[in-house]
C-alpha cells in the first residue's frame, strides 16, 4: 500500500546526521539463539556490547522523511473507507499474522527514506533496531526465518533418529530428550520471532534461547556429576530455574535492558562452555569421540563471530544473523552423532557395571 497523495521531503533537508550513532541490528544477538555460548564467545561479546546503544530508535526511523511520511500515510490510509478497504484487500495471512494498516506505513514509508539514502549515497540505515527487509509474503526476516525453521528441522529429525538408536534405558535418555524438546521449542520461537516481530515474540524468541543455554549446562552436570550423584545434579537444576526465573522477572518487569539480557547470557554460555570442554579433555584418551563435542562447542561460538559483520542484507533478504543461522543448521547432525555414541557408551559400561567417568 502506498502513501496516497504524499509528497516526499527534500532528502538533504530531512535527514539527519548519516554519521550519527547507529543502533547496530544486534537485538537478535543478544538472544543468543541455538544451543550454547562459548570462548570466542568472551571477544564476541565484548565487541557487541561496544555497539549496542538503543533499540527504541534506529537511524532510519529518525529521520524527518521517514516520520513525516508514516504520519500522512496513517492518516490517508488508515482511517474511515481507506481503512476498510486495506482491511478487505490485506491477505488472510497478513491479518492472521497481526500486520496493520500502519504495520503497512511503515513498510512502505522505509523504503521509501531508503531510496532516498541511495540516491545521496548514503549508507543504507537501520529502522527500530533492524535493516531493512523485503518482506515475503508475511515473513519479516525471510531468510533467518526459515533458517530457525530448517535448524529446527534438524533438530527434529536428530532427536527421532537419537530414540530410534538409542534404548530407553541408557542413563541420559531422558535428559537428552528433554533437551531436545527445549531446543525445539527455542527454534519454534526464532522462527516466529523472524516471521512476525511483535512485544511477545521477541520476549519469547529470547527467554526460550536463555532457556537452551541453563539446560545445555543443566545437560553437562547430569553427564559430569549427576551420574553418579544424582543430588548434586538435582541442586543445580533448582540453581538454575531459580536463575531462568529470576532473569525473565527482571526482564518482564524491571526493565528489559538488551545490554544486561547480552551479559547474563555471555556469563551462563562460558560456564557452559568451560565445563563441557573441561569434560572433553578429561575423557579425551577415554572416549574416542571426545572430540565431537568439543568441535561442536568451538563451532557454535566460532560460529556466533558472522555476527559481527552486520551488514545490510544482500538483495534485502540475506544478513549476518540469517548467515549465522545457516551456519549452524550442520552442528546438530555432529552434536547428536556425540549425544548417540555416548549414551550408547553410557548404557554399555551400566550392562558391564564399569565405573563411568
Amino acid at each position: 500500500m502506498r502513501a496516497v497523495g504524499f509528497t516526499p521531503l527534500s532528502s538533504r533537508r530531512a535527514f539527519v546526521n548519516p554519521d550519527g550513532p547507529r543502533r547496530t541490528a544486534m537485538a537478535s544477538v543478544v538472544s543468543l539463539r541455538g544451543t550454547s555460548v562459548t570462548l570466542p564467545a568472551v571477544v564476541t561479546i565484548l565487541l557487541l556490547l561496544m555497539l549496542v546503544t538503543t533499540v527504541q530508535s534506529s537511524q532510519g526511523d529518525k529521520e524527518p522523511v521517514y516520520r513525516d511520511c508514516v504520519k500522512q500515510c496513517v492518516r490517508t490510509n488508515c482511517t474511515g473507507a481507506r481503512l476498510n478497504g486495506f482491511l478487505s484487500a490485506q491477505p488472510q495471512y497478513m491479518a492472521l499474522t497481526g500486520w496493520t494498516c500502519r504495520d503497512d506505513c511503515r513498510y512502505q514509508c522505509m523504503w521509501t527514506t531508503v531510496g532516498l539514502y541511495q540516491a545521496e549515497g548514503y549508507r543504507v540505515p537501520q529502522f527500530h533496531g533492524k535493516w531493512p527487509f523485503a518482506r515475503f509474503l508475511c515473513f519479516e526476516e525471510p531468510a533467518s526465518a526459515l533458517a530457525s525453521l530448517l535448524n529446527g528441522l534438524a533438530c527434529l529429525l536428530m532427536l527421532l533418529r537419537y530414540r530410534s538408536t538409542v534404548p530407553r534405558q541408557s542413563p541420559m535418555y531422558h535428559t537428552i530428550n528433554a533437551f531436545s524438546l527445549v531446543s525445539l521449542n527455542a527454534w519454534f520461537w526464532s522462527t516466529v520471532f523472524h516471521t512476525r516481530d511483535t512485544y511477545l515474540t521477541e520476549k519469547m524468541d529470547y527467554f526460550c534461547a536463555t532457556a537452551v543455554i541453563l539446560y545445555s549446562i543443566y545437560l553437562c552436570c547430569v553427564r559430569t556429576l549427576g551420574l553418579k550423584r544424582p543430588g548434586v545434579s538435582s541442586m543445580v537444576g533448582v540453581l538454575l530455574i531459580l536463575v531462568f526465573t529470576s532473569h525473565v522477572s527482571y526482564l518482564t518487569f524491571v526493565s528489559f535492558d538488551y545490554g544486561y539480557n547480552m551479559a547474563a547470557n555471555a556469563t551462563i554460555g562460558m560456564v557452559n562452555l568451560l565445563w563441557w570442554l573441561c569434560w572433553c579433555w578429561q575423557n579425551r584418551r577415554t572416549l574416542p569421540y571426545w572430540w565431537k563435542c568439543g568441535l561442536v562447542v568451538m563451532l557454535l561460538h566460532g560460529l556466533a563471530l558472522l555476527e559481527l559483520l552486520d551488514f545490510p542484507p544482500l538483495l534485502w533478504v540475506l544478513d549476518a544473523h540469517a548467515v549465522w543461522h545457516l551456519s549452524t543448521i550442520p552442528v546438530h547432525f555432529l552434536f547428536y552423532s556425540f549425544l548417540i555414541d555416548d549414551s550408547l557408551y553410557l548404557l554399555n559400561t551400566e550392562k558391564l557395571g564399569v565405573k563411568v567417568e
